[in-house]
């Protein structure tokens, strides 16, 4: 299904973005890396060569959206077509609200929010343009259903890409433009090494925290099979859908492992 897509990849230097290129590589789709560090991106393209796959990389900053615009115009001159855009850039922060810092806000709400929203407002033109259609996957939170304390302005703008994800995709209907949200749990990866420098919440949680390479599968799959929305582990669903139902409730009885930070 993957082969000779071209697929773009945000916040791929690291984490789950680089398990997705290099999964995606691995299919035989042409994975296009976005990153700001490009020592980093070149690593993953030289692991990807090894393994045979193919791959592009650019340094950028999605936050600056003139630079988005630009990289985007560079792309539709080079490779015609991009099949696939996944949203996966994102940084938290895991401090009280109160004592965290406007720099930090700004930080969080210009990744997760405007890039996102600056890569994708780039890529739609291109896709409507060739009359292919394409795929939009957003990586948000399960923190974007269920916000805890500590993470108040991270789930913000994950609960920011949810609703930002179904309004474009009710947009987008009839264009042949598919849109998923993704809203995974907590991942091993490097995003904790700034999101808590202490440790104490990887400590907590490690024996329920997600595999990067495990967590891309699941992903590819959902992309495969034209899913609207896929919250992984599967159980978390139920647990938002009891949280919807009754919050009060599930905060009294989880309130424990909800104040894990």
């Amino acid at each position: 299904m993957f082969q000779h897509k071209t697929i773009v990849i945000t916040g791929a230097s690291s984490g789950l973005g680089s398990e997705l290129a290099r999964l995606f590589a691995s299919k035989g789709a042409n994975v296009i890396m976005l990153a700001r560090n490009a020592e980093k991106l070149a690593e993953i393209q030289r692991q990807i060569e090894i393994e045979g796959g193919i791959s592009f990389y650019y340094s950028i900053d999605i936050s600056e959206a003139e630079a988005v615009r630009s990289l985007f115009q560079r792309l539709s001159q080079r490779f015609r077509r991009i099949d696939i855009l996944i949203n996966c850039a994102g940084i938290g922060k895991f401090q009280p609200f109160i004592d965290m810092d406007n720099q930090i806000i700004d930080q969080m709400l210009d990744v997760n929010v405007r890039g996102l929203i600056y890569c994708t407002q780039a890529v739609i033109p291109m896709m409507i343009r060739e009359k292919h259609g394409g795929h939009i996957v957003n990586i948000s939170s399960i923190a974007g259903i269920i916000t805890t304390p500590k993470s108040v302005i991270y789930g913000a703008t994950k609960h920011a890409v949810i609703g930002f994800s179904n309004g474009l995709r009710m947009e987008l209907e009839g264009k042949g433009i598919r849109v998923t949200v993704v809203n995974p749990g907590p991942i091993r990866t490097p995003f904790h090494n700034f999101a808590d420098p202490s440790g104490h919440y990887v400590e907590n949680v490690g024996r329920f925290m997600l595999d990067a390479r495990t967590t891309a599968e699941k992903i590819m799959r959902a992309i495969e099979k034209k899913k609207r929305e896929v919250n992984i582990p599967w159980y978390m669903g139920i647990c938002n859908k009891i949280y919807q139902l009754i919050p009060a409730v599930f905060e009294k009885l989880f309130g424990s492992f909800l104040k894990m930070k």
